[in-house]
């Protein structure tokens, strides 16, 4: 896997980061931005998934929220990344909104829909973080 280098801004030393990882701080950015709520980053790369590296779940309050949340994060990742998702999905009644990245899968629910299925769950033995905005 090639690594990107980039600076610690307090202490102005390189860094290597993997671009995965790269891609969630710009998809975390993106949702920060329209005050997605309850952020967690499911790290499934420890798992060694076929699927991708990372989940990033969150969810809006509205179909009108969640649609503007997944424009955010599409707006965030081709200025920070220039990369457009492979796929895109749910933009035509916004209750789950898929974006994918190919290493990493994000999922912008409106809150109901996120309580029904609870992907979450599905990956409760592998990292996770959650992002406080």
């Amino acid at each position: 896997m090639q690594y990107m280098v980039n600076f610690d801004r307090m202490t102005g030393k390189k860094i290597k980061k993997d671009p995965s990882v790269i891609l969630v701080d710009a998809i975390i950015r993106g949702i920060l931005e329209k005050k997605g709520e309850e952020i967690i980053s499911i790290n499934l790369g420890k798992r060694h998934s076929p699927v991708c590296d990372f989940f990033v779940i969150c969810h809006g309050n509205s179909r009108t929220h969640a649609t503007a949340i997944a424009e955010s994060v599409e707006e965030e990742v081709n200025k920070l990344c220039s990369v457009k998702p492979a796929r895109r999905e749910g933009y035509a009644n916004g209750e789950w909104l898929l974006l994918d990245y190919l290493d990493v899968v994000v999922h912008v629910f409106q809150e109901p829909v996120r309580r029904h299925y609870q992907i979450e769950d599905l990956w409760a033995d592998v990292p996770a973080t959650q992002i406080q905005g």
